[in-house]
C-alpha cells in the first residue's frame, strides 16, 4: 500500500504562481510515474481550470460533485473525484460558492479538522503517492484546514518589489497551524515570475536565503509567454510546450520536491 503525501500550496499575496506551481509540479510527479490527486481549494477555480476547459469547470462548479459540496456535507472525497485526460493525475475540482466555506466551517465541530477527515479513506486506502492542495490566498479557517491535512508546505513566492509582502504573516499562522499539526513542516520555497535583468531577483534570493531553517529550491521558474499560452489552452506548461524554459524548470523542481524528506 502506497503511503500518501499531502503538500499544501499557500500563500497569503496573490499572484505568486500558486495554481500554476501545483499543477505543473503535478503533473510532472505524474510524469515520473506517481499517481497525483490535484485537489482545487480556491474559489477562483484556476487549478480546475488548468486541466478542464471553461465550460466543464463550470460545470464542476455547478454541480454536486465539487468541494465544496464535499466539506459542506463532510463526505469521504472518495466520491468527488473527476479524471482528467493526463495518466495519473486525477483532480477534485472547486466552485465558486468556495467564498462562503468560511461561514460553514465556522459552526461545525472541530472545524480545523473536517478537511483531514474528509480526505481519510483516500489517504488509508493508498491509491495516490501524492495529493496536492491548491490554497486560497488568505490565512482563515479553511487555509488552516488545508495545513493541518497536508505534511507539508510549498511557498510559491513572485520575484517582485511586493512578492515577499505578508510572508511575516504567512510564517506566524504556519507556527499556529503546527500546534494543531505538529507534524507539518515547510518544504521549500519555490521562487517564481523571475526576470534575471532585474535586480527584484538579486534581492529576493538575499532576503529569502537569511530565513533559518526554510529551505528555498535551488530552482526558479523564469517569466515565460508560454505559461499565460498554456493557461489558455488549458493545460500544464509541461504539457503544453514541453521544449519550453518553464516546462524544464518546473520538472526540475519536482524533482527536487521529490526528494523532500517527510
Amino acid at each position: 500500500m502506497k503511503k500518501t503525501k499531502i503538500i499544501a500550496f499557500a500563500n497569503n499575496k496573490g499572484g505568486s504562481g500558486k495554481s500554476t506551481t501545483c499543477s505543473n509540479i503535478g503533473y510532472g510527479l505524474a510524469m515520473r510515474g506517481k499517481k497525483v490527486l490535484l485537489i482545487d481549494g480556491d474559489m477562483q477555480l484556476n487549478l480546475s481550470l488548468s486541466l478542464f476547459d471553461e465550460e466543464q469547470v463550470l460545470k464542476f462548479a455547478e454541480s454536486e460533485r465539487n468541494l465544496y459540496v464535499a466539506i459542506k456535507n463532510q463526505d469521504d472525497l472518495t466520491d468527488y473525484v473527476v479524471t482528467t485526460k493526463y495518466a495519473n493525475l486525477d483532480l477534485i475540482p472547486s466552485s465558486t460558492l468556495m467564498s462562503s466555506i468560511e461561514f460553514e466551517l465556522f459552526s461545525k465541530w472541530q472545524r480545523e479538522f473536517i478537511l483531514k477527515k474528509c480526505l481519510q479513506n483516500l489517504v488509508d486506502g493508498g491509491t495516490y503517492d501524492y495529493i496536492l492542495i491548491d490554497a486560497p490566498p488568505t490565512l482563515g479557517g479553511w487555509v488552516m484546514n488545508i495545513l493541518v491535512a497536508a505534511k507539508q508546505v510549498i511557498i510559491p513566492v513572485e520575484s517582485s518589489p511586493w512578492g515577499l509582502f505578508g510572508l511575516g504573516n504567512m510564517f506566524e499562522f504556519f507556527e499556529q497551524v503546527k500546534q494543531i499539526n505538529p507534524d507539518l513542516s515547510i518544504a521549500g520555497i519555490a521562487i517564481t515570475k523571475v526576470d534575471t535583468r532585474k535586480n527584484y531577483f538579486k534581492q529576493t534570493k538575499e532576503i529569502l536565503s537569511e530565513l533559518k531553517g526554510i529551505k528555498v529550491f535551488n530552482t526558479f521558474i523564469r517569466v515565460d509567454s508560454g505559461i499565460e499560452w498554456s493557461q489558455d489552452n488549458n493545460e500544464p506548461i509541461i504539457a503544453y510546450k514541453p521544449s519550453s524554459r518553464a516546462a524544464k524548470e518546473y520538472l526540475e523542481l519536482t524533482d527536487e520536491v521529490v526528494k523532500v524528506r517527510g
